[in-house]
């Protein structure tokens, strides 16, 4: 080839067919797109830098073996696009307003830090999907769906899906489920900002939060316009004196099993809430995000069902399936019903149709019951597999909120503490463990070690060793 340009660089300074002959030798119908094509990838990557001169239209179609016309064509369609620049009798440059795109996209998903023991609580054992039940139920629905439920959902979900987690949250967790009022979300976190937004709307300005509580709540909020005020807790569940003078006139709970304490809400704290609730005409958003996991008693039914005009009630299946699913459910008293719809219809237009009909033949045939049983089975062991560790290595220690869920509070004596000091020995061992301070507003000065253990997502092997580990760090 004989080069016009100056610049040694690129494809001036280079045999062209290198970059473009693949684009060349296309069928003759696609052969223009493939060569503009190219091209638009060479200066994306940087192999045609900025400033580049390209070999004229005549000789580049003569080294590609194409006609001139196909390469004018692309030069012409680039030049428009930003890609080059042309001046009469001044060639044809690579412009100067495009940047070597990254060589990859970058993960932000959070990830576990990589410890030789992580105790952070919050994920499932995510080897537990129930992958052949799933692919099975995702090859029926492609065979059988209506093509018209490819279209725009109905915002709240597809009725299906609706109707089935009405049978199933009644079922099991005790909800007055109307069909009607149930959205279909991506998880908890997008039900708590609907909520937020319809609120703020109405010119609410505060929402009431559980101290300690979810680290998330103040951000989710935020977005949505609303303060939050921390609430404090007593053994019975979240205490109704300073609720009631903080003025605000909703509160998010999680009343069947408090995350992070584990407390259970008595039966007295939780008419007190739904007297609350009516006194100052609010709202309680209940969080019901590992309702359906409980070992030593029987399942507490969901505050909801006692005042379901007083409460909007949340779960999901990140507990029970997997958290990328990204799938839940909200379901609203009457009074909120309508603007909550329509918030979630200019949110994203509704949740995807593939993904409810695949959800709702999971939870038809019962396959959601029996992975429910599965998770159970083995949470259950691995809650006894921490218990009995933390008897063995820290026998002092006071273990609770054990009767449900996927994490744990263990509380060692004084001489383990400083907490501070106590985490900055696991720590330099390997191990990745939350105090149940990093869950506190107003964390108090503390001599004792307070622990918020997760085990859901750890081997009975791995929770033994890693409480040893626990152990050695600080003996050592």
């Amino acid at each position: 080839m004989t080069s016009s340009g100056t610049n040694p660089g690129g494809l001036a300074g280079t045999a062209a067919w290198e970059l473009l002959l693949p684009a060349a030798s296309a069928p003759a119908r696609t052969r223009g797109r493939s060569l503009q094509a190219a091209l638009r990838e060479a200066i994306r990557s940087g192999r045609l830098a900025p400033d580049t001169r390209l070999p004229s239209s005549r000789d580049l179609a003569a080294d590609l073996g194409v006609s001139r016309g196909l390469v004018t064509e692309a030069y012409e369609q680039l030049t428009a696009e930003g890609y080059l620049r042309s001046g009469r009798g001044a060639g044809t440059w690579v412009g100067g307003a495009v940047r070597a795109a990254s060589p990859r996209a970058r993960d932000l998903a959070p990830r576990s830090p990589g410890a030789r023991a992580d105790f952070v609580p919050g994920t499932p054992d995510l080897s537990l999907f129930p992958r052949a039940a799933w692919a099975a139920a995702q090859r029926g629905v492609l065979a059988d769906l209506p093509h018209q439920d490819l279209g725009y959902p109905d915002p709240r979900g597809l009725p299906r899906l609706r109707t089935a987690l009405a049978e199933l949250l009644a079922r099991r967790r005790g909800v007055v489920a109307d069909p009607e009022r149930i959205v279909v979300v991506s998880g908890v976190a997008q039900a708590t900002t609907l909520v937020g937004h319809v609120l703020h709307a109405r010119g609410w300005q505060a929402v009431g939060v559980e101290d300690p509580g979810s680290p998330q709540h103040e951000a989710l909020y935020a977005a949505a316009g609303l303060g939050t005020v921390p609430l404090p807790l007593d053994g019975d569940g979240l205490a109704v004196g300073p609720l009631r003078a903080s003025e605000v006139r909703a509160v998010v709970t999680t009343p069947a099993h408090q995350f992070p304490t584990g407390i259970a809400y008595s039966a007295r704290r939780r008419a007190e809430l739904l007297d609350w609730a009516r006194s100052v005409d609010g709202l309680v958003l209940e969080d019901d995000y590992d309702g359906d996991f409980r070992y030593d008693r029987a399942p507490v039914g969901a505050l909801q069902g006692l005042d379901p005009e007083r409460v909007a009630y949340a779960g999901s299946v990140s507990k029970s399936l997997a958290p990328g699913l990204r799938l839940g459910w909200l379901l609203v008293p009457g009074w909120l019903a309508e603007e909550v719809v329509e918030r979630k219809r200019t949110m994203d237009l509704g949740h995807p149709s593939l993904d409810q009909a695949l959800f709702a033949r999971f939870l038809e045939r019962g396959d959601y019951d029996r992975q429910l049983r599965r998770c159970q089975r083995a949470y259950r062991e691995r809650r006894d597999a921490l218990v009995a560790a933390l008897a063995e290595h820290f026998p002092d220690a006071t273990v609770s909120g054990i009767a449900a869920g996927l994490h744990a509070i263990a509380e060692l004596p004084e001489r383990y503490g400083p907490e501070e000091r106590f985490l900055e020995r696991v720590a330099a061992a390997g191990a990745a463990v939350r105090p149940l301070g990093a869950y506190t507003h107003a964390r108090a000065a503390d001599s004792g070690v307070r622990l918020v253990l997760g085990y859901a997502h750890l081997s009975p092997a791995r929770i033994r060793s890693g409480v040893r580990l626990l152990a050695e760090a600080i003996a050592g």
